[in-house]
This record gives structure tokens, sequence and C-alpha cells, in this order.
């Protein structure tokens, strides 16, 4: 998957000379799954007897969804 398919989510871009360092932050997939998956773990989807790789599973499945659509 490439930078442009899937883009830092909140990249931090810090001018001139100080001691914080700069940072690209999470990736837009990342930050689509974390979303999914709250949405999974506040409904019926995300309670026993559903294990945590099953949902995790999911929530990247509907990130990538999400990121194919945006392409379009």
């Amino acid at each position: 998957m490439s930078a442009h398919e899937n883009p830092f989510a909140f990249p931090l871009a810090v001018p001139g000379d100080c001691m914080v360092q700069p940072t690209d932050g999470m990736t837009l997939r990342d930050w689509f799954a974390g979303k999914a998956l709250n949405g999974m773990m506040a409904s019926e989807a995300g309670v026993d007897p559903y294990s945590a790789e099953w949902v995790s599973e999911r929530a990247y499945l509907v990130a990538d969804a999400m990121l194919a659509e945006r392409l379009k």
C-alpha cells in the first residue's frame, strides 16, 4: 500500500530548530480501523463469542474498504 493510498492521519511538521521531534503520526488506515473497532465494540459485533483477533481483522477490512472508496 503506497503513501498516497494510505497517508498519515495526523502529520506534525515542526518548523525551525526546536527540541520537539517531528512525527508523521498514525496512518489513515490505522485511524479508520480504530474508528471501525470503536463502533464494533459498542455494538453486538464486539462482544463474545468473537475474539479480539476476529474483531481486529474485521476492523482493518473496513478500513481497507474505506481507503479504496476514498480513492474513487
